[in-house]
């Protein structure tokens, strides 16, 4: 008898408890799997909008690969258009600026670094100011193309930001920061690729002593 009384008591306790706070524990629980329902949708879109990208960057590849410059910009218009917000965007966009590049178009190849630089990560857009800088030292830009170098890039891309400037102020004629660039770059890159360290040292010499 003692044991059915303290068990109707837990019971009324209980109930008491669910009285109180039942509710919000169920819609806590609800919104745990609203939560998980949308997490997962979300990764479901991200995979899928990551393999119609990968699609459309084939194309982009094969227009590439064909030097077929109008089908070129279609695909990655489209591709930057639909799935920008993918690694594919960028990637996209830097190889159809050295198509269009070598095929005369420097325009639309300044146009598609410049969507790098905006919609890129750090990696990409950082690339592709290294490749634009070129761009403006041919087009005699230099100042335009020290600009776009300023601040402290990803360490990766310490040594080729350095060199390009090293680029740009030798082309202004300002060869003791030229020196001094080229000389940044040869200490980024460190004991690592010896070919580029080999190019930056000539451009250095070249320069003769202070």
């Amino acid at each position: 008898m003692a044991y059915d009384l303290e068990e109707q008591e837990q019971l009324e306790s209980l109930k008491a408890w669910w009285r109180q706070y039942g509710n919000a524990l169920t819609w806590l629980v609800i919104a745990g799997l609203l939560v998980f329902a949308g997490w997962n949708g979300w990764k479901y879109w991200q995979r899928k909008q990551a393999a119609e990208a990968a699609v459309l960057y084939e194309q982009v590849l094969k227009a590439a690969d064909a030097r077929d410059a109008a089908l070129l910009k279609r695909a990655a218009g489209d591709l930057e258009e639909k799935f920008g917000k993918t690694a594919y965007g960028p990637m996209s966009a830097l190889v159809a600026a050295k198509v269009l590049y070598d095929a005369g178009d420097l325009a639309t190849a300044k146009t598609q670094l410049q969507w790098a630089i905006d919609h890129g990560n750090a990696e990409y857009a950082s690339l592709a100011r290294v490749r634009l800088a070129g761009l403006l030292l041919d087009e005699k830009a230099y100042d335009q193309g020290l600009a776009l170098l300023a601040g402290e890039p990803p360490a990766a891309f310490a040594a080729l930001y350095a060199d390009r400037r090293g680029d740009l102020l030798a082309a202004q004629e300002k060869r003791a920061d030229a020196r001094a660039a080229y000389q940044q770059a040869i200490d980024k890159l460190g004991g690592g690729d010896a070919a580029m360290r080999q190019i930056i040292q000539f451009k250095l010499d070249a320069l003769g002593t202070a």
